[in-house]
């Protein structure tokens, strides 16, 4: 395989639209480009529209096969369903109520946390979407955190609480071959500041129990429950004192991956974010996060629509490989990482 293709396996990118043909630019990233993965929202804020690519089940159902229909190899169909207030498939669109992680954590019943989380991964896999990016394993530190505590985000400020449901979370995501992600790495819990809207600093408020969820969910099984890791836009200066979490070797590569042990896929949160956007170009911004150990890149285009993103970056991957600042085996690396989890779904 060429290694720009390669390279188009490690993009996760948002789109336009509740229907696509042919010569829909995704459609052509997918069938050209090799692209590894879209991600689904109800609607595009950088147009204002209150509608997208989610209007109710039997639409959605047709948009993720004839997404897959464009893809030689399986295509990674990514959403955003936590439940409660964070969640693109709403009841008012004929599907499923769901309830908060933090109403989850606050009954503390596994067996009522398995009974949600079934449904909710039923429902995605009837559905095509073979990606949840949930569930959130931050502790609630600072209950008054505006993208975490204010939005029942988390299950508990206990640990031990998160593990459990967590646990239990991506076990029923399993039984439906629905991929999970733990999210935001180290920990977004914290933060006063939410990384949507700009520089989110985490130094003094982050708390080391904060890595606690993270290490032991990555030991369990064997090492093979956790499919997937996001890393949070987050600023911590005792990690790295020149790059956010996202885009830090330190912190992919020597805590997460050396330290904590973790083998599977590491995914950036959507580097549109204010977080990153404010400090860095989006394609130099690519190219950082590979560099330092990721290998999977969001790219929402729902706070900014830009549906020719995924040719530029790759340009700029390939330049950055033939100036040496992301060597080819990196590349594959992260291909090979990408595979293994893909290989889940068949």
């Amino acid at each position: 395989m060429k290694l720009e293709n390669i390279i188009g396996q490690l993009f996760i990118i948002g789109f336009r639209g509740s229907s696509i043909d042919a010569d829909h630019p995704i459609a052509v990233d997918i069938r050209e480009r090799n692209l590894g993965g879209v991600i689904l929202f109800d609607r595009l804020l950088a147009k204002s529209e209150n509608q997208n690519n989610v209007i109710n089940p039997g639409q959605l159902k047709q948009l993720t096969s004839s997404l897959q229909q464009q893809s030689s190899s399986p295509l990674l169909v990514a959403v955003d369903q936590e439940g409660g207030k964070v969640r693109r498939l709403k009841p008012e669109r004929g599907f499923p109520a769901t309830v908060s992680a933090a109403q989850l954590g606050h009954n503390n019943d596994p067996m009522l946390t398995a009974l949600h989380a079934s449904c909710t991964a039923q429902t995605l896999a009837r559905l095509g979407i073979n990606f949840n990016l949930a569930p959130v394993v931050d502790l609630n530190t600072f209950p008054e955190n505006p993208v975490i505590g204010r939005l029942e985000r988390s299950f508990s400020a206990d640990p031990n609480c998160v593990i459990c449901h967590a646990e239990t979370w991506i076990t029923e995501h399993k039984r439906q071959k629905v991929i999970s992600c733990l999210k935001h790495f180290p920990g977004h819990g914290s933060s006063r500041n939410d990384s949507h809207l700009g520089f989110t600093d985490i130094s003094s408020s982050w708390q080391k129990e904060e890595l606690v969820p993270f290490a032991e969910l990555i030991q369990r099984d064997n090492g093979n429950l956790v499919d997937s890791v996001m890393l949070g836009h987050l600023f911590h200066q005792s990690f790295d004192k020149e790059f956010p979490t996202s885009l830090s070797r330190a912190v992919c590569r020597d805590l997460l991956r050396n330290q904590l042990g973790f083998k599977g896929v590491t995914i950036t949160d959507d580097l549109q974010m204010k977080a990153i956007t404010d400090q860095y170009g989006l394609e130099e911004s690519v190219c950082h996060a590979l560099a330092a150990g990721v290998d999977m890149i969001i790219i929402g285009n729902n706070l900014e629509y830009d549906p020719g993103f995924l040719q530029r970056a790759i340009a700029a991957v390939l330049i950055a490989v033939t100036e040496n600042k992301i060597s080819e085996d990196r590349i594959l690396e992260a291909w090979l990482h990408i595979t293994a989890m893909k290989n889940f779904l068949d």
